[in-house]
């Protein structure tokens, strides 16, 4: 019996693993992240910039909020944004946190150097907030930030490697 059972759990496990992700995923999900994907040219890639993220600081607006989702709290790596309300990227999606983002204002995300800002801004844009990610995080706000050092590196490891390139 216990054998039986055994092969049973195995060939369910098989089964399950070998359903393609998209399957699982509704169609209605997939248009939905679609048409999100296909506004983003024109919307210009629901990113700004620093200087723009100051201007409202300045001029007193409140019509947004900075996440700060870097994965380490901000205290650990050079400070924060003025009234940055911290969320790690990995972590925005759970229920506790999305009650903190206000859908009736722009939910700017800012990470490191602008990569992981972005996995969650899809995510949130199809769940209908207006999210928008800050060009280039941290590195574009705070001064000498590890952020710069990071691409500064990248640059100069491409112009030393002479990686490829096809045109």
């Amino acid at each position: 019996m216990r054998k039986g059972y055994g092969r049973f759990v195995i060939v369910v496990l098989v089964l399950v693993l070998s359903v393609p992700a998209y399957a699982v995923i509704s169609a209605d999900t997939v248009e939905k992240i679609s048409d999100v994907l296909i506004k983003a040219p024109a919307a210009n890639h629901w990113q700004v910039m620093a200087n723009e993220v100051y201007g409202w600081m300045q001029a007193k607006k409140t019509d947004f909020i900075i996440i700060d989702v870097r994965p380490n709290p901000p205290g650990q790596q050079g400070g924060r944004m003025p009234g940055a309300v911290f969320i790690p990227y990995n972590e925005i999606l759970k229920a506790e946190n999305l009650k903190k983002l206000p859908k009736d204002k722009k939910v700017i995300l800012v990470c490191v150097t602008g990569q992981t800002q972005n996995l969650p801004m899809l995510v949130l844009r199809s769940l209908g907030y207006d999210a928008y990610t800050m060009a280039f995080g941290h590195a574009a706000w705070i001064k000498g930030y590890m952020g710069a050092e990071f691409m500064q590196q990248a640059i100069q490891n491409a112009g030393e490697k002479n990686f490829p390139v096809e045109q």
